[in-house]
């Protein structure tokens, strides 16, 4: 059975920083872009980082670079969100979903989220 899980979800002051994981079983990363989603209350869920099967880097929010990095470790079969600098703003449900190969393909089998707070 395909699944993502995604963890590491927490409430955080500004400034500071958090690591999210979305954790894969039922298929292997090796073939499979996972992209970083993120939905804030009353807005629409919106993309902000991917990495693909090569490991190739795709940045969708502007606001996160230099904040946010994207990496995987293939033995455990798990992509991680290193998010550094945390602002009221990047909070929202942080999703985690798959695509074929590459970034630029249709995504699915989506997680079931990780609230991230960031407030004082």
């Amino acid at each position: 059975q395909v699944q993502l899980v995604e963890s590491g979800g927490g409430l955080v002051q500004p400034g500071g920083s958090l690591r999210l994981s979305c954790a894969a079983s039922g298929f292997t990363l090796d073939y499979y872009a996972i992209g970083w989603f993120r939905q804030a209350p009353g807005k629409e869920r919106e993309g902000v980082l991917c990495i693909n099967s090569s490991d190739g880097v795709t940045y969708y929010a502007d606001s996160v670079k230099g904040r946010f990095t994207i990496s995987r470790d293939k033995s455990k079969n798990t992509v991680y969100l290193q998010m550094n600098n945390l602002k009221p703003e990047d909070m929202a449900v942080y999703y985690c979903a798959r695509a074929p190969l590459v970034c630029a393909e249709t995504f699915g089998s989506w997680g079931q989220g990780t609230q991230v707070t960031v407030s004082s």
